[in-house]
């Protein structure tokens, strides 16, 4: 196994953390916001997709931008929309999944630096490298696996680690 595929593994264990969190709830319980801020469970998983596919499709990959103006639809970045279903979300979080690994394999090795584009987030001229690109997503999933967590067991009680042994023994 070699690094790329090593990031990728460990990308995919966060999500799999995400997915977890999500496992069972119906779309109103994922569109619950039991803490004091804006998260729910499937506005996580609607970050977190759009989130991976501006980092891999868009930026380093180049394709064009689903949501151009990501900055002026921010408030809807954590939210599930109306006619936004949890199934949805998670299918394009695994869609997001399938060409990340496919944009990771294709590139020449992961020292490939992209210049970033312009947005309030970014430091002006800002590039970076195919590996801080996937060292960022694994950590932006981590945190965010952690919030939905907490979320998840905000609802009915239920923690990660529960859901993980129920869905092993199937």
């Amino acid at each position: 196994m070699d690094e790329r595929d090593l990031l990728l593994e460990f990308l995919e264990s966060q999500r799999s953390a995400v997915r977890r969190a999500a496992q069972g709830l119906s779309d109103q319980q994922a569109a619950v916001r039991p803490t004091a801020g804006e998260l729910s469970i499937g506005g996580l998983v609607k970050h977190l997709a759009r989130t991976e596919r501006g980092w891999f499709s868009v930026i380093l990959a180049g394709r064009p931008d689903p949501l151009p103006d990501r900055a002026a639809h921010w408030d809807e970045e954590f939210t599930a929309l109306p006619g936004e279903t949890l199934a949805g979300l998670l299918a394009t979080y695994e869609e997001v999944a399938r060409e990340t690994a496919e944009v990771v394999r294709a590139l020449p090795d992961l020292e490939l630096t992209v210049q970033l584009p312009e947005a309030p987030w970014f430091p002006p001229d800002a590039k970076c490298s195919a590996r801080w690109i996937l060292l960022h997503m694994i950590e932006e999933t981590a945190r965010h696996a952690g919030h939905a967590d907490i979320v998840r067991e905000s609802l009915d009680g239920a923690t990660a680690f529960e859901l993980s042994a129920a869905a092993q023994r199937g």
